[in-house]
């Protein structure tokens, strides 16, 4: 793996959890506005979308940069729309950054997979 697709995984790995963490927040702002005077839907929406956006513009270059199949682009953008999805895409960003590290140390040093 190149490092302009690990920076792409990287980014896009750490813009979802924040952007999880900012649908479960809204959805919480949903539901007080309806039941109490508090109204932060207009605040947290306005976050949530910069989030959003910034997820599928990652998304998107990471699927451009990482060859993903259609299944797997698919899996990662499902993930971004599902309230806690963003906490499973960025556990598996993860593994697979640390999957690619331990292959190129593997190239690096000569190890072949038997």
């Amino acid at each position: 793996m190149d490092i302009k697709t690990a920076t792409a995984l990287r980014r896009l790995r750490l813009v979802s959890a924040p952007e999880a963490v900012s649908f479960l927040v809204l959805l919480i702002c949903s539901v007080l506005k309806r039941t109490t005077d508090f109204n932060a839907v207009p605040v947290m929406g306005a976050v949530h979308g910069v989030l959003f956006v910034l997820y599928v513009i990652f998304w998107a270059d990471a699927w451009n940069r990482a060859k993903w199949s259609v299944g797997t682009a698919a899996l990662y953008f499902v993930l971004s729309v599902l309230p806690t999805g963003g906490f499973f895409a960025e556990r598996k960003l993860r593994r697979e950054a640390e999957n690619a590290v331990i292959a190129a140390r593997a190239r690096k040093e000569g190890v072949v997979n038997a």
